[in-house]
């Protein structure tokens, strides 16, 4: 059975244009879920809206919007309202720029998702609009209206289909300058830096999200199935954190040790670092007697 669509439009390069379709390229549907339930039933709970002031369930025709203006003034929003400003979506996807893939800062990206040609007859436009994006290496910036707002999406070639990514507005990302201003610059010696340089190309590999595992989902189904057998669910005991300080120059040198093989890299690192600092010793003593004999 096809997937089914999310939306369905129009995909547009200046007047070359093809029918498409766009699914979620992410799914939550096997992640462990929980419900609330009443322990001496047993039975699912259901949520109420509660007046806040009054403790009065409301019920559903009593709800409404309201936009808070100052601390517990609201300004009701009517539904009709709301459609006064609703964009109406004519199910196009307009092109608007290519840009570099390099320029787009990540923060900005929000939700993925796929794109396909819908029918036969869209096959040949689509494949042209692909293969061009692959061509020049940029990505394609186009408005899409989704659930009644305006998005800005990016569109990049993925395989034989497109995969557009809804972009976050600058609004909506927060200032870094609010959290990194009271990082501190500390003096750091060269040899810490390649140290730390070291253990990553150590470490180096490729981008594999086949080899991420979900290790708590895994632990929840596994708590899941041996309570439900029956099963007591016994509690680790809590680990304790080391009390030892250690050094950041020792740190460095230990994680090098543990690397285990990587001893003798460890080693060779070293002595270029010292036999540096005695060539600089001696490239100063020279120039000092130099000095002294002019």
């Amino acid at each position: 059975m096809a997937p089914r669509a999310y939306w369905k439009g129009t995909l547009k390069l200046s007047l070359v244009s093809c029918p498409v379709v766009l699914y979620p390229a992410t799914t939550a549907a096997e992640k462990t879920r929980f419900h609330l339930i009443n322990r001496e039933t047993g039975n699912r709970l259901k949520q109420q809206m509660i007046d806040a002031e009054t403790g009065d369930v409301v019920e559903s025709d009593q709800k409404g919007r309201g936009y808070e203006l100052r601390k517990g003034k609201y300004v009701e929003i009517e539904p009709e309202e709301l459609e006064a400003v609703q964009i109406e979506s004519n199910h196009t996807i307009d092109i608007e720029s290519f840009v570099p893939s390099e320029e787009i800062d990540q923060r900005y990206l929000n939700h993925p998702y796929y794109i396909a040609p819908d029918g036969k007859a869209a096959v040949d436009a689509f494949a042209v609009i692909r293969d061009a994006m692959k061509d020049q290496d940029r990505v394609a910036l186009a408005k899409i209206v989704l659930t009644n707002r305006e998005h800005i999406i990016a569109i990049e070639p993925l395989g034989k289909g497109l995969l557009g990514t809804t972009l976050r507005f600058p609004y909506e990302l927060r200032d870094e300058g609010e959290y990194f201003a009271d990082i501190k610059s500390p003096k750091i010696t060269k040899d810490m830096v390649e140290l730390a340089g070291h253990i990553l190309h150590t470490k180096a590999a490729h981008f594999d999200p086949s080899k991420f595992k979900d290790e708590y989902e895994t632990a929840l189904k596994a708590l899941v199935k041996r309570k439900a057998s029956g099963k007591k669910i016994e509690l680790p005991e809590p680990e304790e954190r080391p009390s030892n300080v250690v050094s950041l120059m020792d740190a460095l040198k230990q994680s090098l040790k543990g690397r285990g093989g990587k001893k003798t890299a460890a080693k060779s690192h070293a002595r270029r670092a010292t036999g540096r600092q005695r060539s600089a010793r001696k490239t100063h003593r020279t120039t000092a007697r130099h000095r002294k004999a002019g």
